[in-house]
């Protein structure tokens, strides 16, 4: 009887543990494959023009039009400027920095006060103006957000 004990206590003790190293074999099968996530696209310049549009929608078009013609005597025209087409640096700095007091812009004299646009992180700035720098007629090269991060930075600086 003894030996039939001991055998049936083997069994069952072989018996579950045949059963354990089919159940973390099972899991092992079934354990999800985790993917990477594919890395987002660059943003093409389309996709910087139209980000650019929606900053200038929101925050520029009041004072300088949907067409970037500005107002007489008080807004400046966005359109074949130097201070759109010329130095980014010092395009920079004015939305930074806001811009006051008579400039001649075309020949004409413009006073109204822009505001400084510094709550705009650097990647809207350089939307912004990468967009106002290709629209209206414009035709310049876009500004990125290294650009404006180094104005920014000297500004802060003074």
């Amino acid at each position: 009887m003894r030996k039939g004990l001991f055998v049936l206590i083997a069994g069952i003790i072989i018996s579950a543990w045949s059963c354990q190293g089919k159940k973390e074999e099972t899991a092992q099968k079934e354990a999800p494959v985790v993917k990477e996530e594919p890395k987002p696209a660059a943003p093409t310049a389309e996709d910087v023009i139209a980000a650019g549009e929606k900053v200038y929608n929101t925050y520029c078009m009041v004072c300088h039009q949907k067409d970037g013609n500005g107002v007489a005597g008080m807004n400046p025209p966005l359109t074949q400027t130097k201070y759109v087409l010329g130095d980014k640096t010092e395009l920079i700095t004015i939305v930074l920095g806001g811009l006051s007091g008579d400039i001649e812009v075309k020949g004409e004299m413009y006073s109204n006060v822009m505001p400084p646009h510094n709550f705009l992180n650097d990647k809207q700035v350089s939307d912004v103006l990468t967009f106002v720098r290709s629209s209206f007629g414009n035709d310049a090269d876009a500004v990125s957000k290294e650009e404006v991060a180094t104005v920014r930075a000297a500004l802060e600086a003074k």
